[in-house]
């Protein structure tokens, strides 16, 4: 088994995020998902980390993932400057479309929680066009209360049951990824919190032109989509954000410590 001790890391704000390229990160989740490993990964962005550095509950949960991916730009920017120069993004959408596209291929089927009825059923009209030979266990919308144990225990039995090696989660954050580390060892498959990308699958919102992300600049346009739900979230996490990244680049011993140990782990291979 590989756990998360084995992936090298960077840290940022003092969190640990998995410093390999994206290609790497992806044949990491799909190698637990054959093998039907009860693993949680994050997709980590500006707002993740600051909820878990203002929260020492979901601090624990968040250093607890088995991978963190950096989503957003600036936690890549950062990595880079510390020392994992050719880190990649590894964001929320890209991994959905990369894990579906080799998930056909290699016999793994996948499963949806969390989300509405009428997003997943968007979705699921979308995943049937652009991989047709994917398996979808089962999508399963959530009510906005909190399971019942019995109701939990239910969903748990179903998704083992599916036999589904990956488990997509659109909760929102943090109550994805509390949701993911309650159900660690519970679910014998790859949990991935996916938040706001099932929407935008979906069609409901529109993703930012590839210029847009390249240059960090999605926070922007989703806030231009979304304006009251996101106008408290950026002006609370976004300058407290930039402002102990920048004492942390200060503070830094070297900004350019290679890594040498993905090797390590990486012999093994998905085609």
């Amino acid at each position: 088994m590989v756990g998360r001790a084995f992936l090298p890391t960077q840290k940022v704000l003092e969190f640990p995020i998995t410093a390999l390229r994206f290609e790497e990160q992806i044949q990491t989740i799909l190698r637990w998902a054959i093998a039907h490993e009860s693993k949680t990964v994050c997709v980590a962005n500006v707002h993740m980390l600051m909820e878990a550095y203002w929260n020492p509950e979901f601090a624990c949960v968040l250093r607890g993932a088995d991978l963190v991916t950096p989503d957003g730009m600036p936690l890549v920017w950062m990595m880079r400057l510390l020392g994992a120069r050719y880190q990649d993004r590894v964001a929320g959408m890209d991994i959905l479309s990369a894990l579906c596209e080799l998930a056909q291929t290699l016999d793994v089927s996948v499963f949806f929680v969390g989300s509405q009825t009428e997003i997943l059923s968007c979705m699921r009209t979308r995943l049937e066009q652009e991989f047709p030979r994917l398996k979808i266990a089962a999508m399963e919308p959530l009510p906005f209360r909190p399971l019942t144990a019995t109701e939990d225990e239910a969903l748990s039995q179903k998704i083992n049951s599916s036999g589904a090696g990956i488990v997509f989660v659109s909760l929102g954050c943090p109550k994805q990824e509390k949701w993911m580390a309650q159900h660690h060892g519970k679910i014998q498959a790859v949990m991935i919190g996916l938040g706001g990308v099932f929407p935008v699958y979906a069609g409901i919102h529109k993703r930012a032109p590839r210029l847009v992300r390249d240059l960090g600049f999605e926070w922007l346009y989703r806030w231009v989509q979304e304006p009251r739900r996101l106008w408290n979230r950026y002006t609370k996490t976004i300058p407290p954000f930039i402002w102990l990244a920048f004492k942390q680049l200060l503070t830094s011993s070297s900004f350019s410590t290679p890594f040498h140990i993905r090797e390590r782990y990486l012999g093994w291979r998905v085609e």
